[in-house]
This record gives C-alpha cells, structure tokens and sequence, in this order.
C-alpha cells in the first residue's frame, strides 16, 4: 500500500486514518470539502495532498483515484442528520447513491480494493445477546440513518457481484469518541457537556464504545488481511453509561451528574433534543435513534480472528482527556 484515498479525510474517523497512514510511510490523497478546513485539521504534513471535492459530486475529483492502491470510504451524511428534521434525500444521495459512484469511480480509475465504513447501526440482535458481524438488523427496525448505512453496504456488495476482480471489505465501527472531532460529533458533544456539566443526569444503558484510533487501524488491518466481501465489527469496549462518566470524573476531575435517568423519562427528552437540534444547527446529545440502541452489546469475533485487532485498553481515558484539552483550549 503506497497511495491511498481517504474521502471524509477532516471528519472524525477520517482524521485518525489520515494520520495513521501518515505515519505508516503511506501517501494519503485527502478528500475534504474545505481546504482551510483540512489545513487547520492537519496542517502541512508531509505525504499528504488535499483533495477539495464533495461526496456530491463524485466525477468532480474522480480524476485524483488514478494511481490509489486503496480507497478507504469514511464519508457519510451522519452528524447533520441528527439536528432534527427529515433528511431522508441527503442521506440517500450522499450515503448510498454517492458511494454507488465512488466504487464505479475507483474501479474505472484502476483501483481495485475499496474499503467501506459501515456501521454498527447495520446489526441488531435479541435484547442482552451479545451481537456480532452475522446478525443483520431488519428494515423495519430502522431509522433512516440506518436504513441509508444499510443500503450503501448493499450497493458495494452489489458491485462486488458484478466485478469478481474488485475487492471490498466493510468496518462497522461503534460510538467513536477520539482525536479530531471538529464537527463535533453527538459523541464529542457529550463530552464537551460533560465537561460543562451541562448533562442533566446518567441515562441507563451501554454502548459500545471505541476510539476513533482504534476503528482506523482496522481499516487498514481490512486492506491488509480482510477477505473479500466480509463485514468487521470495530466495536471497542462495552460499557454501561454509569461507568462511562465514573471514568470520564476520574481523569478530568469534573463530577458525574448523581441522578440516574429511567429509559422512560429518556423518549420525551430525545423529542425535546431533537427539536433544540433542529433550531442550534448542533447535533442531538440524545436522539430517538440513541435511545433505540442503548443495549445493543457488540462482539468482535470475526474482526479479532481474522486480523487480530485489539482494541486499546486506554481509549476512554484517551478520549476522556482530548475532550478535557479540547474544553480548555
């Protein structure tokens, strides 16, 4: 792997894989939407070539994939489809039908591995049963960020069937905290309200939680060792909010709400959040889809058997204290 093109390169998961790259000797073409945007990301590093273009506009930058080893495909219509508000046609288009034409785009460039970002959000299992890569989540329990992640893995699987000389492998990561999150993401969000004290108490449930670090180097463990047309969980520990927030008081010295909140008080709240979200053009702290997934439990089997990726034991301090940094500036 010696030149790679990274689209959603300023974005949360995209800036870890970038700097892992990076660091790895790999030449990184960088997709971003904003130039100013990706210079105050990454600066000038060496290797690194920005490319401006957006995911709306495929055959725009579609001439920089010639000569890319790999495409990685972190981009996704995610953060903004929180804020309140029906976003089904964005969703679409950048979700699925923008990757339709960035596989068609790379493969006509000479590209022949294209790893896609999928989700955790794409499996679902009985409440209390560990999860894994097998155990598919069914249309109707859906919200449209779902329903759209669902669906662009079904267009790069489509692709893969109709190209046996194409190579694809899918990465579902979990709820990634970590470095770089200038949006910010939900994640991002809660710990800068943490840290503001602004949360109102501890929801139940648990997450699967997991650094953004984490989730890039599994997609390049993907490029390097995954098999053709198989899905990867990139989960990262599993911990119950309660603990979550124990951690987040131990490294930041900033205490955790005391008042635990009951699932049922939750629902009104993610309506209320929604609403704020639609107004404040800020993500949703709580949305309707997070309270629907609260439980899901993620194993990793497939991804730890056949690439041996562990995740590492200090991502929520990690986390923990970039967002401590990031508060105090």
């Amino acid at each position: 792997m010696q030149t790679t093109f990274v689209t959603g390169a300023t974005g949360l998961l995209g800036n870890n894989l970038v700097r892992l790259l990076l660091a790895r000797g790999v030449t990184v073409r960088a997709l971003a939407r904003s130039r100013a945007k990706a210079e105050a990301q990454f600066g000038q590093i060496p290797g690194l070539e920005i490319i401006e273009g957006d995911m709306q506009d495929v055959a725009g930058f579609a001439p920089a994939l010639a000569g890319c080893d790999v495409v990685f495909h972190t981009a996704a219509y995610f953060r903004e489809s929180y804020g309140g508000g029906k976003h089904w046609a964005m969703l679409k288009r950048i979700n699925v039908d923008a990757t339709a034409e960035l596989i068609a785009a790379a493969h006509a460039a000479g590209v022949r591995r294209f790893i896609h970002t999928s989700s955790i959000a794409v499996v679902n299992g009985p409440r209390g049963e560990l999860i894994d890569e097998s155990m598919k989540r069914g249309p109707r329990d859906a919200d449209d960020y779902y329903r759209s992640k669902m669906q662009s893995d079904a267009v790069v699987q489509a692709f893969l069937r109709d190209h046996p000389e194409m190579f694809a492998a899918f990465v579902m990561p979990g709820w990634m905290h970590g470095r770089g999150d200038l949006g910010p993401t939900a994640a991002g969000q809660f710990t800068l309200d943490y840290l503001k004290s602004a949360l109102p108490g501890i929801p139940p449930g648990t997450f699967a939680f997991v650094d953004a670090c984490d989730v890039a180097f599994a997609l390049v463990a993907a490029a390097e060792k995954g098999r053709r047309g198989e899905h990867y969980l990139a989960a990262g520990h599993h911990i119950a909010m309660p603990d979550l927030v124990k951690i987040y008081a131990e490294v930041t010295g900033t205490p955790a709400p005391k008042r635990q909140m009951p699932v049922a008080v939750l629902w009104p709240i993610a309506v209320l959040q929604e609403v704020v979200a639609f107004i404040t053009r800020r993500p949703a702290l709580l949305s309707l889809a997070t309270v629907r997934t609260m439980r899901a439990e993620a194993e990793r089997r497939r991804s730890r058997r056949s690439m041996r990726i562990i995740p590492c034991s200090t991502a929520l301090i990690s986390s923990a204290r970039y967002g401590w940094d990031q508060f105090h500036g």
